[in-house]
């Protein structure tokens, strides 16, 4: 049993370690908001220069450049319309680059409770030898001891830096869903001004 618990603490690591290089590759600011695409927002001013952004965001694949996508096509719709089309496509977005994070989140749940599973069976296999052989070796209890101690504490080490990169993850998604709605802002602004679809 407790080899199992083993077992399951370094299969939790492994997924634990996959998921945080995964989403540190996949959150990467260019990644999410390529500055090309940032500078043709900038740049795109009226409804002539829309072919230019949506070519800049076709060459560089992104949330952002998705999103961007969606509110250029629908420049035709009422602006109440296309900030729905907008919105909708931007909780996609935010929902995929969340992806993995849940995975962190259970791993800071469980991995203190394995470890802390794998003391107690091993605390119950050394008191049952204990029962049988009695105190005479206190060496042996001692290290018996520090031997189980190690699973409470792996489950730690696993679980510490899980959280520190969760934490740090959801931050960075929220700060560029904040960057992401500010620039589709100023797009739809600059393209429904004096637009009589603005209402």
């Amino acid at each position: 049993m407790e080899l199992i618990v083993y077992v399951l603490l370094m299969l939790t690591s492994v997924v634990g370690l996959t998921f945080i290089i995964e989403r540190g590759l996949a959150l990467r600011w260019p990644k999410v908001l390529p500055p090309s695409i940032e500078a043709a927002v900038r740049a795109c001013g009226s409804r002539g220069e829309i072919a230019m952004l949506q070519a800049v965001c076709h060459r560089y694949p992104s949330p952002l450049g998705r999103i961007l996508t969606t509110a250029s096509e629908h420049l035709d719709w009422p602006k109440a319309e296309n900030v729905d089309a907008i919105q909708t496509q931007a909780r996609h977005e935010i929902v995929k680059l969340e992806r993995g994070l849940v995975v962190l989140e259970v791993i800071v749940g469980i991995a203190p409770l394995l470890g802390l599973v794998g003391t107690i069976v091993g605390m119950m296999t050394l008191f049952t030898g204990l029962g049988e052989t009695g105190l005479t070796n206190t060496e042996a209890l001692a290290k018996g001891i520090g031997t189980i101690l190690n699973a409470t504490l792996l489950g730690l080490l696993i679980a510490i830096p899980c959280l520190v990169f969760w934490s740090y993850y959801n931050r960075k998604v929220e700060t560029m869903a904040v960057e992401m709605e500010t620039l589709c802002d100023q797009f739809v602004r600059r393209q429904y001004r004096g637009s009589s679809m603005g209402n």
